[in-house]
């Protein structure tokens, strides 16, 4: 398994101000096929919106989407990783803050996130490569 964060991240994140609306969030994660946007105010990483909140925050509430505002239902970044953080430690922020993404801050700015599926894409990479050992070791 890699032994940091830059070694699995996704390195396009994309991102979108704070005073859209959140029709604009919906369009722009359904034509990049995501499932969430890094907020930014002046170019700085301030939140994360996700499907969830789309769900949680505004049809629950049955909202009209084109009056609510990206920055009314983000949720604050609070939890990060750097490039360098080990892997262990960045799987146990995401456990301990029952969070699916992980914003990568570099000098404060972003350069990358860590999601549950970077995880599990890297988890199925070792998972095969232990395989393949195993029967290499076994067939000698």
């Amino acid at each position: 398994m890699p032994e940091v964060v830059k070694n699995i991240m996704t390195r396009e994140v994309i991102t979108i101000d704070n005073d859209r609306n959140i029709v604009d969030a919906a369009k722009l994660m359904t034509s990049n096929q995501i499932s969430s946007l890094i907020v930014e105010k002046n170019h700085d990483a301030v939140g994360i919106i996700s499907e969830r909140d789309f769900v949680r925050k505004v049809c629950s509430k049955d909202l009209r989407s084109s009056e609510v505002l990206v920055s009314e239902i983000m949720s604050n970044i609070s939890i990060t990783a750097e490039p360098d953080t080990p892997l262990e430690v960045a799987v146990q922020r995401m456990i301990n803050h029952r969070i699916r993404r992980l914003p990568v801050l570099e000098k404060g700015k972003i350069v990358g996130i860590v999601t549950v599926t970077d995880l599990a894409r890297e988890l199925r990479k070792v998972v095969l490569q232990e395989g393949v050992l195993y029967e290499l070791l076994n067939s000698q």
